[in-house]
């Protein structure tokens, strides 16, 4: 029988407006204790999101996402956090927090290969 791991996984919103509340998936963050796996994947439409939210600062939202991406890599560039072990840069990324870009609720699930988790619920919820 082909071996499962558990798996956790968080969308990735941006938040224009924080005190609206109102956001729009741009990305996905998965985490795999057991095979030692975290990454994030995201990707922006500037056209979508400027059709809902015209005064987009694109530049610093790609630096915002630029910096999880780093922390989820254990890059350094990424700063204290970055340097930290995996399951706790995951608790960070997710954190509840109350700028342009937040985290879902964590979701859990089973699977064999995370990578094609990932990939999977960035297509669905992420692209459409």
């Amino acid at each position: 029988m082909e071996d499962k791991f558990i798996y956790e996984y968080a969308f990735i919103r941006f938040v224009p407006k924080v005190e609206r509340e109102e956001f729009v998936n741009i990305g996905i963050i998965l985490f795999c204790k057991q095979l030692k796996f975290l990454k994030v994947k995201f990707y922006f439409d500037e056209q979508r999101i400027n059709s809902f939210f015209g005064e987009t600062d694109f530049e610093e939202l790609r630096d915002y996402l630029t910096t999880w991406h780093l922390i989820s890599e254990g890059n350094e560039k990424g700063g204290i956090i970055a340097k930290l072990d995996l399951p706790y840069r995951f608790r960070w990324l997710t954190a509840t927090r109350s700028t342009i870009i937040q985290s879902s609720k964590v979701h859990s699930g089973i699977c064999s290969d995370p990578e094609i988790v990932l990939n999977d619920l960035h297509a669905k919820y992420v692209l459409k």
